[in-house]
């Protein structure tokens, strides 16, 4: 016992020694928080909030470092083919949908400053498009919003999100533009039997 008390205290003691003498402390290992502006696989992300899966729960579930997981999502990092067919069978998209090089490399550095408020109550839909969801979550965008720049009823756009519908080839466009994700990619979780 008497170990375990006196070794934080030695760990100050140290702390203070190297600050005076080399200007360092003693370092503690930490995880790596993530700066503001540094999202780079939208997607990834996209599907883990939309699902509420914290990036630690994610790579518990995997047997990976939660750092692997981090730069997975912060650094744009392919992981091994072994991970990557993890990743897709755990979450149920394919490679080029979560981990698209292509997008990768072009996309966006993007800021959030803070945890996404976005609409809580999707979680209790019965359906829904994980994807297009987790976009408005991630960039922390209203269905209002979105919908009166693609130009379609808010109504409309929760269709899309709530029953995963398939818009028509148009707005498909538009949606493609606004997010600046190949639809393809963008709406992977909508079924073609209903167009709106």
């Amino acid at each position: 016992m008497p170990t375990n008390q006196s070794e934080p205290y030695m760990i100050q003691a140290w702390s203070l020694v190297n600050r005076k003498y080399l200007g360092k402390g003693v370092r503690i290992k930490r995880f790596r928080r993530p700066q503001k502006s540094q999202i780079r696989n939208r997607v990834l992300l996209a599907v883990l909030m939309a699902r509420d899966i914290k990036l630690s729960r994610l790579a518990e579930e995997l047997s990976v470092s939660s750092r692997s997981v981090s730069a997975w999502v912060y650094e744009s990092r392919i992981p091994s083919k072994t991970n990557i067919e993890k990743v897709c069978r755990y979450l149920g998209y394919p490679q080029h949908v979560l981990f698209n090089e292509a997008l990768l490399r072009q996309s966006p550095i993007l800021c959030q400053p803070a945890p996404s408020r976005y609409m809580k109550r999707t979680a209790v839909q019965p359906r829904r498009s994980d994807i297009l969801t987790g976009l408005c979550m991630v960039h922390d965008i209203s269905v209002t919003d979105a919908s009166r720049w693609i130009g379609v009823h808010p109504g409309t756009f929760r269709k899309w999100l709530h029953h995963s519908v398939l818009p028509a080839p148009a707005l498909q466009e538009k949606a493609e533009i606004f997010f600046r994700i190949p639809r393809s990619i963008l709406f992977a979780d909508c079924s073609s039997s209903s167009i709106k």
